[in-house]
């Protein structure tokens, strides 16, 4: 039985959608992407929502619309994929990484406000694996440094604070206490990659909480100027007749949603409560399966939070890399895929060419010595799990 790691799930109305929005002759953004950006916000509890190519796009887009730059520091965890950092590297500002909290995919947050200094301008936690971050240990982190913040444009200065901007890649659908994964950040971004949730092939969106005195449309203004070769004007909106003429108000960059990705967005939106009920069904069995192991499970569900199910990690306890290697190599025999996340960024070869040294950060590498992330996803049938469990439970055993 061959277990894949994370597949598409299409179906039939993903298809029938992609070939109407082929043959409607719109296949840029169009008004397909207007109504998935419609959706997203409504289910966010937002006002607006915007889509663009991927969550990448999102994050840079956000940091460039707020004017961080040279001479500024983004601080977020080392515990996590590259993009999460890359953003900042993109715009030329300094990364600055905080180590994860013992025992603890999640940032330290005890250390977050000594990470913190007049150069700070935007924080970036990770809601890994769809379990979103304690963001009012984050907020709190950031009003104990109020003080030391200085705005540098009109927007910084409406918000008068460090931005709080989720990179929340994995967490579409997740919330922590009563709030959406969307309007709990300032700023939100969503990845509808491939192996996602939620998938447009590629792409992914941003949603935003109110800012006093800012207007909503105005942002959104921004990311299509952004996001559209600053043109003040995009392709459905030069369709109107005579309206052929537009401006380039900047030099800016081209990451827009397709409406032939929105497609897909808008039947895989129909058909997510059931996903994410499967993805909650197989990590309860998996939970159940493995629970008086020596292993520890990330918690996905409880009083405080409910994730959204997107990577189920297992941390072999007391066990380090080798062994954490040979159990996947022997899954791989047996014809299961398994993966580990992440190999923190001080580990990469872009980051130590920064300085960053993983002896700095222990927490985050005990964290990945000896993690495994086992197959989840809504294409897994119970005989495919129940494969999985047997394997695992008796690779370790051994």
């Amino acid at each position: 039985m061959k277990v894949p790691f994370s597949p598409p799930d299409m179906s039939e109305l993903e298809i029938a959608e992609v070939c109407d929005a082929i043959r409607s002759g719109w296949i840029t953004t169009g008004p397909r992407t207007k109504e998935f950006e419609r959706r997203i916000a409504a289910y966010c509890h937002t006002e607006k929502a915007v889509c663009l190519n991927s969550a990448t796009a999102c994050m840079e887009l956000v940091l460039r619309l707020f004017g961080i730059g040279p001479g500024d520091e983004v601080i977020t965890c080392a515990y996590t994929y590259t993009a999460t950092a890359s953003v900042t590297c993109h715009v030329g500002a300094k990364v600055v990484m905080v180590d994860t909290a013992p025992g603890s995919f999640e940032m330290d947050y005890t250390k977050l406000a000594d990470a913190i200094t007049e150069r700070t301008k935007a924080i970036i936690p990770v809601d890994l694996a769809g379990v979103v971050c304690d963001y009012d240990k984050v907020f709190a982190a950031v009003e104990s440094k109020r003080g030391l913040f200085h705005p540098a444009n009109d927007l910084q200065e409406a918000l008068g604070r460090v931005l709080v901007l989720a990179d929340a890649a994995h967490a579409f659908g997740a919330q922590r206490r009563g709030r959406m994964c969307g309007e709990i950040a300032d700023f939100t971004s969503f990845s509808f990659h491939a192996v996602k949730n939620l998938t447009t092939a590629e792409g992914g969106a941003v949603t935003w909480r109110n800012i006093e005195g800012v207007d909503n449309e105005w942002i959104y203004k921004q990311f299509q100027l952004l996001s559209l070769h600053g043109q003040n004007k995009d392709a459905l909106a030069k369709t109107q007749l005579g309206a052929w003429e537009y401006d380039i108000v900047s030099p800016a960059f081209k990451c827009n949603m397709t409406d032939i990705m929105a497609a897909i967005g808008l039947k895989q939106f129909e058909r997510y409560p059931q996903m994410l009920a499967r993805r909650r069904e197989i990590i309860e069995r998996y939970n159940a399966a493995l629970n008086n192991l020596d292993v520890e499970v990330l918690d996905h569900y409880n009083d405080d939070h409910a994730s959204s199910g997107h990577l189920y990690f297992v941390r072999l306890l007391g066990k380090d890399v080798k062994f954490r290697n040979e159990v996947i190599t022997e899954m791989a025999r047996r014809e299961i895929a398994c993966n580990v996340h992440y190999k923190p960024l001080p580990m990469m070869t872009a980051y130590k060419n920064l300085g960053f040294d993983i002896a700095d950060y222990p927490n985050a590498y005990n964290q990945y010595q000896n993690e495994v992330t086992l197959p989840l996803n809504t294409c897994l049938t119970d005989e495919q799990v129940a494969y999985v469990i047997e394997n695992f439970v008796e690779i370790i055993s051994n």
